[in-house]
């Protein structure tokens, strides 16, 4: 699934409480793997007082040596497609869930900008992967806005995304 979003400013933190109602209803805990958000994700989750009731951990593996020695990304991957595809964002949702004791993934690894775009990947492009009980998907969306505004969007996607699957 591809969307092209445009950005305006996101406050996650209504979304962060209701996704953490849904993981403690369900007795789930959450792990993230981040690179374009540098950790975002998870801020936004224990921002929240109680979080580690329902929060596992978090890696922000910004590097693609740190995607393969933390997540267990597979170098051939990573040389053949680059960081910012779907076989990758699917192996650190999995890599993540592998080396955590929860059982939801999210993952996201994209082009935040200003640079580092192309044209098969142009600035604002993110790939998802999310793993949930009985299910695992990943997604490519497309965010329009400078750095912080792709950042913030692909946190808010997350987010959403999470609570649809989990619901």
């Amino acid at each position: 699934m591809t969307d092209s979003t445009p950005c305006a400013p996101i406050d996650t933190t209504d979304l962060a409480r209701r996704l953490a109602d849904r993981l403690l209803a369900k007795q789930l805990k959450l792990v993230t793997a981040e690179s374009c958000t540098g950790g975002m994700i998870a801020a936004a989750c224990t921002d929240l007082a109680g979080s580690s009731a329902w929060f596992e951990r978090g890696f922000v593996t910004y590097s693609n040596e740190a995607k393969h020695e933390l997540l267990g990304v597979e170098e051939r991957i990573l040389r053949r497609a680059g960081a910012v595809c779907e076989g990758v964002a699917r192996a650190m949702a999995e890599g993540a869930l592998a080396n955590s004791k929860a059982q939801v993934a999210v993952a996201v690894t994209g082009v935040a900008g200003p640079t580092g775009g192309s044209p098969a990947k142009p600035v604002g492009t993110v790939w998802f992967g999310f793993a949930v009980p009985g299910q695992r998907i990943t997604e490519k969306q497309h965010f329009e806005g400078d750095r912080a505004a792709v950042r913030a969007a692909t946190v808010h996607h997350a987010f959403t995304r999470l609570l649809q699957l989990l619901a």
